[in-house]
């Protein structure tokens, strides 16, 4: 094998070794952590837990701090995560990261999977009405046909 084949990636051979979840506090996406997290365990990958702050333009404009507010969010989450990886780490051990990237959930998660080299993505079932009218992020990531995408209910 010459040095060029040997550092290039390649997706999907052994299983997945880096396995990308959405998260943003809401019960279903805590669900498919835990979910990733079993998966990783068992396939020895790399669990990536991602939450993409929302941009949210108009109360940027009204001057409200958004940034803060979504940084305090996953400031909020990424203890979360460490406090239940401290609980478990006698138990199983999770390799395991934490990243923010900012933007719409769907477009966040596809830049997440796309710089993270993701061989696989697990995200939660849509907890809200509005998905209905736009899709919901998971039938977004599935129709992409990027990765083999897991939705927990």
């Amino acid at each position: 094998m010459t040095e060029h084949q040997h550092h290039r990636f390649e997706r999907g051979t052994d299983g997945p070794k880096v396995i990308v979840a959405g998260i943003d506090g809401s019960e279903s996406s805590m669900r498919a952590a835990a979910y990733a997290a079993g998966l990783a365990r068992r396939q020895n990958a790399v669990l990536t837990l991602v939450y993409v702050q929302p941009v949210m333009a108009t109360g940027a404009a009204m001057g409200v701090p958004v940034a803060d507010a979504t940084g305090e969010v996953a400031e909020g989450l990424v203890n979360e995560i460490r406090s239940s990886a401290e609980r478990l780490k006698d138990i199983w051990n999770v390799r395991w990261e934490f990243h923010t990237f900012r933007g719409d959930p769907y477009n966040g998660l596809v830049s997440a999977a796309d710089e993270l080299k993701a061989d696989a993505v697990v995200v939660g079932a849509s907890e809200s009405a509005g998905h209905r009218f736009v899709g919901s992020v998971a039938v977004r990531l599935v129709k992409a046909g990027r990765w083999p995408v897991t939705v927990v209910p």
